[in-house]
């Protein structure tokens, strides 16, 4: 399958990617995943080793995309379904003090 990455055409097969990746220890997954064979990667670093390209010269989306196309299972960032509660000012301003001292 063709596909662009960073402004590069790469021509990219399924078995191709799972040749590529054999032996790459997978980094802690925080963001983006692809299940490659039976391990969980980082998007970012599946894109790194397959194009040979700094993480910084493409996005998650594109290589979302292109192992999507090429039939594995990715995973995006969980969508954060309720809304972060932080502290009202009474709280915050008591935090900023801290604990009272033992006497």
């Amino acid at each position: 399958m063709r596909c662009v990455i960073a402004r590069f055409p790469f021509e990219l097969t399924k078995n191709g990617v799972l040749e590529t990746m054999r032996g790459v220890k997978p980094e802690e997954v925080v963001g983006e995943s692809v299940i490659i064979g039976r391990r969980t990667y980082p998007v970012k670093q599946v894109g790194q080793v397959i194009t040979r390209q700094d993480r910084r010269d493409f996005s998650a989306g594109e290589v979302l995309r292109a192992m999507a196309k090429l039939g594995f299972t990715c995973r995006s960032l969980p969508q954060n379904t309720a809304p972060a509660r932080g502290l009202d000012p009474l709280q915050h301003a008591s935090a900023m003090l801290g604990a009272p001292a033992a006497a």
